[in-house]
C-alpha cells in the first residue's frame, strides 16, 4: 500500500525522484500513466495488469468506455529507474500534469500520484472544505 506526501523537484531533463519506500512497492518496472484531476497515476505492474482487466470489460460500444481507454492508455509509459533511484518522465506527461520545477508525489493505497507543487496545493485547499461532505457520501461503502 502506498501512502503519505513528499516534496521533490523535478530536473531540467524531466528526471523525478521518489521515495524510497515507494520505489520497493512499484518494482524495477512501472506504468505512469495520465491520471484525473491533472496528475500523473503510477502503478506497479500487478495493479496496472488488474486495471488493465477491468477496463478491457468495458463495452466499446459506448462512446465514453472507448473515450477514457483512449485517454488512459494512450498516456501510458512503461519506465523504469536510473542509478539514482529516480525516474524520467516523457515530455508528453510533464506537460500533462504540467511538471516543471516542484513536484509533489502522494501515495494513493494502490497507485501513487505525482502533482505539480501549485496544482496540489489548488486541489487540496478546494477540496479541504468538502472533505466532510464526501465522507457522508461514502458512508454506504463502510468505510
Amino acid at each position: 500500500m502506498f501512502m503519505g506526501e513528499y516534496q521533490h523537484s523535478i530536473d531540467e531533463k524531466g528526471r523525478l525522484t521518489i521515495p524510497a519506500k515507494f520505489r520497493e512497492g512499484l518494482g524495477a518496472s512501472f506504468v505512469i500513466t495520465r491520471g484525473l484531476d491533472q496528475c500523473l497515476f503510477v502503478y506497479p505492474p500487478e495493479e496496472w495488469k488488474a486495471l488493465e482487466e477491468r477496463l478491457k470489460t468495458l463495452p466499446f460500444t459506448k462512446a465514453d468506455a472507448r473515450a477514457f481507454a483512449r485517454f488512459f492508455f494512450s498516456g501510458a509509459a512503461e519506465c523504469e529507474w536510473d542509478k539514482q533511484g529516480r525516474v524520467n518522465i516523457p515530455p508528453t506527461l510533464r506537460d500533462y500534469a504540467a511538471l516543471q520545477k516542484e513536484c509533489v508525489v502522494i501515495g494513493v493505497s494502490n497507485r501513487v500520484e505525482i502533482w505539480s507543487k501549485d496544482r496540489w496545493e489548488n486541489y487540496f485547499a478546494e477540496s479541504e472544505g468538502s472533505f466532510a461532505e464526501i465522507a457522508e457520501k461514502l458512508v454506504d461503502f463502510d468505510l
